[in-house]
């Protein structure tokens, strides 16, 4: 399985969200390339701590049906649900600045590795191991870098 730790993996990543450019159409979806990067960081901050938030009662009773697809091998698929804290809406940020801070954020995450994300806390499944964030950092960035083309 992917993870956002392996350096093989991490720079593949980061090489595609290098190739994303101002001008890129999303392939499905509602945000624009801009939004996206955004939306990406401040997911990604969730998994490193500096965005600190706790699990949603539905979450809570429902979670764990959806955990193991969450968590697995298969990628996220299109249109799914997205928390409230991570919905940009309202502005366009700045591409390059949202790109630098995707990157910058990214970087922090591999720094840690998994024993530095074990036990955050993910807004709807709760605490995750570090080997979960892995995973599911991987998968949701590819998701966007491929909305977009990337």
């Amino acid at each position: 399985m992917k993870t956002i730790f392996d350096a093989v993996t991490y720079d593949q990543i980061t090489g595609r969200l290098e190739s994303l450019q101002p001008g890129a159409q999303r392939q499905w979806g509602k945000m624009t390339v801009a939004q996206m990067l955004e939306h990406t960081a401040r997911a990604t901050e969730m998994a490193t701590g500096k965005r600190r938030l706790k699990q949603a009662p539905l979450g809570r009773v429902i979670g764990w049906i959806f955990r193991k697809n969450f968590v697995g091998e298969k990628p996220f698929g299109r249109n799914g649900p997205t928390g409230p804290d991570f919905i940009v809406t309202g502005i366009d940020p700045d591409f390059s600045a949202a790109k630098a801070r995707l990157q910058s954020v990214l970087g922090e995450l591999h720094a840690l590795g998994e024993k530095g994300c074990d036990g955050n806390v993910h807004a709807f499944f709760g605490p995750m191991t570090g080997a979960e964030w892995g995973v599911t950092q991987y998968k949701h960035v590819d998701h966007h870098l491929r909305q977009f083309g990337a």
